[in-house]
């Protein structure tokens, strides 16, 4: 029997402590690697087209796997899961940070990202379940949404520091300090009150057709980025993704236990939250990736100096999560703050999309607290949307969903707009042949053109908010509904 899930777990507060911290390990180790990968390729001495296997083989392992991450904690339990996530991830982060090729350094990536891919849905899961009362509900979302959106930007500043005064190496063995109080936490004072009485059969079919599409997707949105968007391989991947991914929902349609039952995605509070949830993480990651550029190959900053920029952006996003999203989840629509905190951010970027050459950091620093207090306000009620009312064996794949979304999105954001801005770079110094001190120019024009596509993207999550969430109260026994007060009930959706 497990326990009632409706009763609050003891020691809730201190739990979630310990699964943000090792959750804080996945957020932190994709900046620090983006910062720190130079020197690492210096090192050992690999190609440029090496650097971006660095990237795309922990990308494809964790966007490929998490639907079936999420289903293992489903049939498994989400702490055991999420314990062999949290201490797989470590020992591929210290395998990396002894790498002394590249093989083995490719090898302790995609490693990473099998292990992330149990870890971050179980994560998710345990802390939906961990908090049944709606009100300490959000406060615990308004943390973990904190935590997912700022741990970015001090991935950058922390990968900085590791590669201006120490070596790359350190990017990587951060996670083995950071694991141990994870792991001794969470075996010592997190439960997981929500084990299904009776288990399920895994879906190997579908779990096969998930993984594949996911991989076959990722990997040509990196393919894309790379070689073109009409490249053949790029257009084979996209082809191969849409059949791997159309038979696996055929196939989720007719099956008894799915990998992915169909029920998750069609409630559409839910599938609101998912929708929103990419759309704005096309901007977001285009907006750091930019930004960073900017900083860096603009202004001349150092690599500490540019993660340093970024102080303004989490510490916005903090108390946005925290402080607006967080106290406001009770007084105001879901669909409202999602909507309302992507429309601020949208103002945010659309700032960045009016910077030139000589711009100053404190219109730059005004720019990022729009940004970073807009989207943390809105990921609040759309982490915590991601496992509302679903049913309890649904809870961990429902947790997988939300970080997919979050994948997904990243990728399109980083190959969609980084095209956009080389293409618009181009054309620049095409069109103005002779200009002195071409280089900042073209380089900020074509950020500018990047940001205004990122501020579309972020005023279509803002009306998928507005259109989609707090539609009609979810179907079937909410699971992890709040303790006399469902979250959505008290914004009286019926």
């Amino acid at each position: 029997m497990s326990q009632d899930v409706h009763q609050p777990v003891p020691r809730r507060w201190l739990a979630l402590l310990f699964i943000a911290v090792a959750q804080l390990m996945v957020f932190l180790d994709g900046a620090i690697m983006n910062i720190a990968l130079p020197s690492a390729q210096q090192d050992l001495h690999f190609t440029d087209g090496g650097r971006q296997w660095v990237i795309t083989a922990y990308g494809l392992a964790f966007g490929g796997l998490l639907i079936l991450g999420g289903r293992l904690g489903d049939l498994w339990g989400r702490k055991r899961v999420f314990v062999i996530g949290l201490l797989g991830f470590a020992l591929a982060s210290g395998l990396g940070g002894a790498a002394q090729n590249l093989p083995t350094l490719l090898t302790a990536r995609a490693l990473q990202g099998v292990f992330a891919a149990l870890l971050a849905p179980a994560a998710l899961a345990l802390i939906s379940l961990a908090f049944t009362d709606a009100r300490e509900r959000a406060k615990a979302f308004g943390i973990y949404g904190a935590i997912a959106t700022a741990g970015g930007a001090l991935g950058l500043l922390l990968g900085g520091m590791f590669t201006e005064y120490t070596e790359w190496r350190w990017g990587l063995y951060i996670n083995l300090p950071i694991a141990v109080i994870g792991i001794l936490g969470v075996l010592t004072v997190v439960r997981d009150p929500g084990i299904p009485a009776g288990r399920a059969r895994l879906d190997v079919p579908g779990a096969l057709l998930a993984s594949g599409g996911a991989v076959a997707l990722v990997f040509g949105f990196a393919k894309a980025e790379s070689d073109g968007w009409a490249a053949g391989v790029t257009v084979s991947m996209f082809v191969l993704a849409a059949l791997l991914l159309a038979a696996f929902v055929l196939l989720a349609a007719k099956v008894t236990s799915p990998l992915l039952p169909l029920r998750v995605l069609t409630e559409r509070n839910r599938a609101g939250a998912y929708l929103s949830l990419a759309l704005s993480v096309v901007s977001m990651f285009g907006m750091f990736l930019f930004l960073s550029y900017y900083f860096q190959l603009v202004k001349g900053y150092s690599p500490v100096q540019s993660g340093a920029a970024f102080i303004p952006m989490a510490a916005a996003q903090a108390l946005g999560s925290t402080q607006i999203g967080a106290r406001l989840s009770h007084r105001v629509r879901p669909g409202l703050l999602m909507g309302a905190g992507y429309a601020v951010s949208g103002i945010g970027v659309l700032m960045l999309a009016l910077l030139d050459v000589d711009s100053s950091f404190g219109y730059i620093a005004v720019a990022e607290i729009v940004v970073g207090a807009g989207i943390g306000t809105a990921f609040m009620p759309a982490f915590s949307l991601g496992t509302h009312g679903v049913e309890l064996r649904d809870v961990g794949v429902a947790s997988a969903m939300t970080n997919t979304s979050q994948q997904i999105g990243g990728s399109i954001g980083t190959a969609l707009l980084n095209t956009i801005a080389a293409s618009a770079t181009a054309g620049y110094v095409a069109s103005h042949q002779g200009a002195v001190s071409l280089t900042g120019l073209s380089l900020v024009h074509g950020y500018s053109v990047a940001y205004w596509w990122a501020t579309g993207f972020l005023a279509a999550a803002a009306l998928v908010a507005f259109l989609a969430v707090d539609a009609g109260k979810p179907k079937g026994e909410p699971a992890i509904a709040a303790k006399g007060a469902d979250p959505l009930e008290l914004q009286g959706v019926e």
